[in-house]
């Protein structure tokens, strides 16, 4: 990752989305840009990858065990992050009551 002025880059001359420039900009969020880059193109609604880490964070500060080999130096959401690009957790669509045949 290159910080040129404002504008983030990770090893290219592409701009980062909005997105991608949020979560790598919180100091306290140390995450690993590839990590991120990979669950985005499978969730690929911020919010929805958000909450889904943000989620997964607590879930696993709670105690629940990775579903993941943890390599070190890995924090909580890379493993999160890891978990989803790798296909571990996803999302569950519940289905709407009205669009359901009668």
């Amino acid at each position: 990752m290159k910080n040129r002025g404002k504008e983030l880059t990770i090893s290219g001359d592409a701009p980062l989305s909005p997105f991608l420039r949020i979560i790598l900009r919180s100091p306290e969020a140390a995450m690993n840009s590839h990590y991120v880059e990979e669950a985005a193109k499978v969730i690929t609604e911020p919010q929805v990858l958000i909450n889904m880490v943000s989620q997964r964070v607590r879930q696993l500060t709670s105690g629940s065990r990775p579903l993941i080999l943890v390599e070190p130096r890995m924090g909580l959401a890379d493993i999160a992050l890891c978990e989803i690009a790798q296909g571990k957790i996803g999302l569950k669509v519940k289905a709407d009551e009205e669009s359901l045949p009668i």
